[in-house]
């Protein structure tokens, strides 16, 4: 199934990817022969049971890993066959991650992690790019907390800064992997209604695993996977709407 909408600028697609897992009777194919696109200034959500394959699909699709057989792109670029030290260049300077076990440096304080990635691309922030920092600093509520470390914060305090982490750079596309995982509710609700800022007030481009309809209810559009295969891809859904076809799947396996 290609869900790749015609005439879309795409921040990052797959053709024909499959990906597998283990040697002749013990091989687990994981992804079967995906096509798809994630759209520019879009909140992307990637839902599926355990096992579905959306994970392995973040991971390929963001130079994590690589396919079996099938190509990717991020942006213009073939990443298919690029090597390791090619790959992170890349993603450093284009891609942002958000991960459910938010990944801080824990001996850096909040300030230190959010302008890590500049960091580890041996520069400082410009002008306009330390505005951007600032304003995203101000507007996630960690303006009073630039100089605590990781355990002096809350989940969703962390979250906050791996999602000012994420933005900083305003890379072309952010991963984020079920980013509410760990959080309260409350917390959770935030996160999503973040990212969902970022997507709709900002254009920024983001792609979310999850296995929450809450969470996926929140995206602009919402890729359903299982066994491997897109089996459906659709416009806002509600997390109602989401349930029901998620039971569907489920009963139909």
């Amino acid at each position: 199934m290609n869900t790749t909408a015609p005439g879309a600028r795409l921040v990052a697609r797959v053709d024909s990817v499959t990906k597998s897992f283990g040697v002749g009777s013990n091989t687990v194919t994981a992804l079967d022969s995906v096509s798809l696109g994630i759209r520019a200034g879009e909140f992307t959500a990637v839902m599926g049971p355990s096992g579905s394959g959306k994970s392995t699909l973040m991971h390929i699709m963001a130079g994590l890993d690589t396919p079996t057989t099938g190509r990717v792109w991020l942006g213009d670029t073939d990443i298919t066959g690029l090597d390791d030290s090619a790959l992170t260049l890349l993603r450093r300077r284009h891609v942002g991650f958000v991960f459910q076990s938010f990944n801080l440096v824990p001996t850096l304080d909040v300030r230190g992690n959010i302008l890590l990635p500049f960091e580890l691309d041996g520069r400082r922030p410009t002008r306009e790019e330390q505005d951007w920092i600032d304003h995203l600093i101000g507007s996630l509520g960690l303006s009073a907390r630039l100089g605590h470390r990781p355990h002096q914060l809350s989940g969703g305090q962390q979250q906050r800064v791996a999602i000012a982490r994420a933005l900083g750079t305003r890379p072309h596309l952010v991963f984020a992997d079920e980013p509410t995982g760990n959080l309260d509710s409350r917390s959770g609700r935030e996160v999503l209604a973040l990212l969902a800022t970022a997507a709709r007030e900002y254009g920024q481009s983001i792609a979310m695993v999850t296995h929450d309809p809450l969470a996926a209810s929140a995206a602009d559009r919402v890729i359903f996977l299982a066994d491997g295969s897109v089996v459906d891809d659709r416009a806002r859904s509600s997390a109602e709407d989401i349930s029901r076809f998620m039971l569907g799947m489920e009963a139909a396996a």
